[in-house]
């Protein structure tokens, strides 16, 4: 199984040499196995690869995200054929029900509030816990009078005071961002290898965004992002604040009464979602947790 997270930050050449990823810098070269890497983080614009390497990383389905020269993430690989049976998953991901992917949307947004409200309770702000149990009693098939928005606005005020909004250039918008462009590829990847697209979604439906379906189902794990930024306090966002968040890769959650890394857990919770949706049962998503659930 794959797990480690790869981040290139110097000059370097990448090459593939009889499985490995082969990386040679002006001071030395690192092999690694291909077979052990999840991520593949580029963020120097001035590393080359070969088309041989980028042939690999998409046979090994290795999520690769290239940054720019501020070192954000830019753009990222993605498989035209993440599965064998990529024409048939299409037709099905098309011909899904409307009425099931509004439930499964809301029942996807109802967690994503209530993870929030468990932030929130934990730092210390039941006021606002309190508005955000009543959003949850209140939602409607689909969201449609929009309960998610109202919630954010309680829950991002409360973390990070009055006056702060998701637009304002900051410190603070900029680690959130990319902390959620992180977590975003996984999706990618997950939907993608499972011959699904990424453009079709459940709700999101922006006719300029390629990852509809992946900001759908990435909701309930932006609470992660949130609480790393909020529990680190950043006045900065250079390299350190950014691997600190690529290393959220590594966190531990639980799924399924199981301990799995997080992406392991997106995997699995991804899957359970395309069975809902295939065979419109919301009751088979699987939601992870923070703590063990006896």
């Amino acid at each position: 199984m794959s797990w480690r997270t790869v981040v290139i930050s110097k000059r370097a050449k990448l090459d593939m040499k009889t499985g490995y990823l082969v990386v040679r810098s002006e001071e030395e070269t690192h092999k690694i196995n291909l077979d052990e890497i999840s991520v593949l983080i580029i963020e120097n614009t001035a590393v080359s690869i070969t088309g041989c390497l980028i042939s690999a990383l998409t046979d090994k389905k290795i999520k690769v995200i290239f940054c720019d020269e501020k070192r954000d993430p830019t753009c990222e690989l993605v498989s035209l054929y993440g599965s064998h049976d990529t024409s048939a998953k299409l037709r099905k991901q098309i011909t899904w029900d409307d009425d099931v992917k509004a439930y499964i949307w809301s029942e996807i947004i109802a967690e994503k509030i209530r993870k929030q409200t468990e932030f929130l309770e934990e730092s210390g702000k039941s006021d606002e816990a309190a508005l955000l149990k009543k959003y949850i009693e209140e939602l409607e098939l689909g969201d449609v009078t929009n309960r998610e928005g109202h919630a954010a606005k309680v829950y991002f005020n409360a973390l990070f005071g009055k006056e702060f909004t998701r637009s304002q250039e900051c410190v603070t918008n900029a680690a959130l961002n990319y902390g959620y462009s992180i977590i975003l590829s996984y999706f990618n990847r997950e939907i993608t290898a499972h011959g699904y697209v990424t453009q079709l979604g459940l709700f999101h439906s922006n006719m300029f965004n390629h990852f509809n379906f992946s900001c759908d189902l990435m909701e309930p794990f932006r609470v992660i992002v949130d609480r790393c930024v909020v529990e680190n306090g950043f006045t900065k966002f250079d390299k350190e604040e950014k691997h600190i968040l690529v290393d959220l890769l590594n966190t531990t959650v639980y799924i399924n009464s199981t301990e799995q890394y997080l992406g392991n857990a997106i995997k699995l919770y991804c899957r359970s979602v395309f069975d809902s949706l295939n065979d419109n049962d919301a009751s088979k998503i699987m939601f992870y947790s923070l703590k063990r659930r006896e």
